[in-house]
């Protein structure tokens, strides 16, 4: 591998990072415009092969802080990421199927929407306790499962994390709060992300020199980003709808040079 995409891995990573450190999630879905446009990645099929992987890393290492917060939903994690999984199984293998640069046009408009969604205004969650029982399984299955199969096959097809899927989809099944979400998520991020990832190996779709790249430029962007982010903790509003920007942007200029 050159210098200069070698250099461009780790920076490509470090703005993963950054971004996953500043607003808490979003930074896995610029991951594969990032490996074609920046990295230089030919195969958009390699390219969501070799982000699955690294987006799985980054999510397992972030977990760690977070369950020793106390901030995991284990039992509502199990069974999102369990219906989340057979959901990104069958996606990754429709997406392995789809013509590439139709593939590349989809995940264009799908950045767009997400862009979108996150400039709505969240509402506050209101059950800090809520724990999956027998008594309140009636009630939460039926929300955890099919939020959590459509929510995986998006993430297999996309071979994206789909952690600004999941929260969204966390509240809305449990009403759990904000915190509570993303830490939970991350559970699914990681399982829902290996899957992609092993399906995308077994077909030899992953480039593990730039994977490598990718995670070490991850690791020292997000210490950056949550340095950062405690400096500009008051304008985390600010911040996040400036990334929103970004991903509509970045939405546009690939939905339209793909088309």
């Amino acid at each position: 591998m050159e210098i200069a995409a070698i250099l461009a891995a780790l920076a490509s990573g470090g703005v993963i990072g950054l971004i996953l450190g500043l607003v808490g999630g979003g930074g896995s879905i610029l991951a594969v415009p990032l490996l074609i446009y920046i990295v230089g990645v030919g195969s958009p099929h390699a390219a969501i092969g070799t982000a699955a992987v690294a987006v799985t890393a980054n999510a397992l290492a972030s977990l760690i802080g977070h369950a020793r917060a106390g901030r995991v939903k284990w039992r509502c994690a199990g069974v999102f990421a369990a219906s989340g999984m057979i959901g990104a199984a069958l996606g990754a293998e429709l997406g392995k199927a789809f013509d590439g640069q139709r593939l590349l046009a989809l995940f264009g408009l799908l950045m767009i929407g997400v862009g979108l969604s996150m400039l709505r205004k969240r509402r506050t969650a209101e059950a800090p306790d809520v724990r999956l029982t027998r008594e309140s399984a009636a009630t939460l299955l039926p929300r955890l499962v099919p939020i959590g199969l459509g929510v995986g096959l998006a993430a297999g097809f996309f071979g994206i994390g789909g952690g600004f899927l999941i929260v969204p989809g966390l509240i809305l099944a449990t009403a759990m709060p904000l915190p509570f979400a993303i830490g939970t998520s991350l559970v699914v991020v990681s399982a829902l992300g290996l899957t992609t990832a092993t399906s995308y190996a077994l077909s030899g779709l992953v480039d593990w020199g730039v994977t490598a790249l990718l995670v070490a430029g991850g690791v020292l962007g997000t210490i950056g980003g949550i340095a950062l982010g405690k400096v500009l903790g008051t304008r985390k509003g600010l911040l996040e709808r400036g990334f929103a920007a970004v991903v509509i942007a970045i939405g546009v200029y690939i939905t339209s040079s793909s088309i």
